[in-house]
């Protein structure tokens, strides 16, 4: 068994999983977590392991646990590696550590459902050691899950549209939320596009927000209709145009979160950026599970603003 003293290193290195072992127990903060099959290629052309996945996801948890806290997680998991064929799973596995806490949602359909919240590095090991090679949590925290913390939009090329283009829609809802007064962060998508988060004051129920972003993205479409499209309907999307996704912020709905490793043939990472690297013209590439951990030790959590108090919009204005 190997023991982690959290109090001494808070930023926990790669180190602290073992590369010569294919199983480890781990104690972190008095929590013991089994991490095992660490040998398993996850990427099998890149030589990257699933003990490769989950270092990754130790040296990145300084920043990112924080955004993951007192959240809902949906699990999204790939037993077999990036390629492989996955699975969603809401409800949290039995057995599991007691220690693993749970976010209690009443559904439409009467049923509740339990799911695991990822508080601490304890509980992230555990779950990405499911095989969640992403991570998916709620945009409402757990003591309020009809009201979130913030309005996003995901900027999603239709065929024919490059991330060039991506890149210049990001731009464009950038100048039209400023415009608004409304304080907007980038990351990319680890996919295809890029995510565009407003945090907001709690208050309006996900239905409001919903429908508030419905109307900015149809009003910003409108504006620019050669560049941008906010028709859902796969069917009807204009080609070579850019998809500003509202519907996602539907309840229920969720995202790859910040720092989340991407099942792709490249294991890219949705990272935050600043609008200064949009302006430059970044690429999805430039950010994944080698160097991401880095930039997070250079430049720290560009996100952190959308986890404070001060600054949030409210939204309530135009409602």
């Amino acid at each position: 068994m190997i023991s982690l003293a959290t109090k001494r290193t808070p930023v926990p290195p790669s180190s602290i999983i073992p590369a010569k072992v294919n199983d480890v127990t781990l104690t972190i903060g008095g929590k013991s977590v089994r991490l095992t099959n660490l040998h398993k290629p996850f990427w099998p052309e890149l030589g990257v392991t699933k003990g490769d996945l989950l270092r990754f996801y130790a040296d990145v948890s300084p920043a990112l646990l924080p955004h993951l806290h007192g959240r809902a997680m949906v699990m999204k998991r790939y037993p077999h590696g990036a390629a492989g064929e996955f699975f969603f799973m809401k409800r949290a596995p039995s057995p599991r550590p007691e220690w693993i806490e749970l976010c209690s949602i009443e559904h439409s359909s009467g049923s509740v459902i339990d799911f695991p919240m990822v508080q601490d590095l304890a509980s992230l090991l555990w779950v990405v050691n499911l095989g969640c090679i992403d991570l998916n949590q709620w945009y409402a925290q757990c003591d309020d899950v009809d009201r979130p913390d913030y309005v996003h939009f995901d900027l999603d090329p239709v065929p024919g549209a490059s991330f060039d283009r991506v890149l210049e829609v990001a731009l464009i809802v950038h100048e039209s939320l400023t415009t608004l007064g409304m304080p907007n962060f980038a990351k990319t998508t680890g996919s295809k596009g890029i995510h565009v988060y407003v945090p907001i004051v709690r208050g309006p129920t996900q239905k409001k927000v919903w429908t508030f972003a419905k109307s900015l993205a149809f009003t910003i479409a409108a504006q620019h209709p050669k560049t941008i499209t906010a028709e859902y309907r796969i069917a009807k999307r204009p080609k070579g145009r850019v998809l500003v996704d509202y519907n996602q912020n539907a309840w229920g709905r969720t995202l790859a979160s910040i720092y989340s490793v991407r099942p792709k043939p490249q294991p890219t990472v949705s990272t935050p950026v600043s609008w200064e690297e949009v302006q430059s013209g970044l690429r999805i590439e430039d950010f994944h599970l080698r160097n991401v951990p880095t930039r997070v030790l250079e430049l720290g959590d560009l996100w952190k603003p959308l986890l404070l108090k001060r600054g949030r919009f409210p939204l309530e204005k135009f409602l």
